[in-house]
């Protein structure tokens, strides 16, 4: 059988451009049981309220939720169970200090299909007060009505 070739895109986390200011966007492989490809493939993932941890030098994603694979039977895991992505050490450690001491966040910001593998874009980020939130809103707005006046000019 052909490998498949090109990506595919299976699960984003919207909520994060809300509530984060993105710095640095990383990939990472994930590690999963068969079962949970198979439901990953389907599109029964959830990233959302997801994070990243590191933990004696390993990467862990907390709050991904992969629905139980449906013929799985016996060989389904726990939906919720910590997730340990894969990168090199020197990877990890850059970003275990990062976080550290700048304060500041790994956040899942999307799954997809790799060439046939599934991998995660994990994010460096820093989180949004409220103001800037409503400033990001604003900034949002803002933009859709200035397309929409340009789109009914050029009419």
């Amino acid at each position: 059988m052909p490998k498949q070739l090109g990506t595919k895109q299976l699960a984003q986390n919207r909520k994060a451009f809300h509530d984060y200011f993105i710095e640095e966007r990383y990939e990472a492989g994930i590690e999963l049981f068969g079962t949970e490809v198979k439901s990953i493939r389907l599109g029964a993932l959830n990233l959302k309220d997801s994070f990243c941890t590191v933990k004696d030098g390993e990467l862990f994603c907390h709050g991904m939720h992969i629905s139980p694979y449906e013929k799985g039977n016996i060989f389904n895991r726990d939906p919720m169970r910590p997730k340990r992505l894969l990168m090199h050490k020197r990877e990890i450690n850059k970003l275990q200090a990062r976080v550290m001491q700048d304060g500041m966040a790994l956040i899942p910001l999307s799954v997809y299909l790799k060439d046939s593998r599934v991998k995660m874009e994990v994010a460096l980020a820093k989180g949004k007060k409220l103001y800037d939130k409503r400033e990001s809103t604003a900034e949002r707005d803002a933009k859709r009505e200035m397309d929409r006046v340009i789109k009914e000019r050029n009419r």
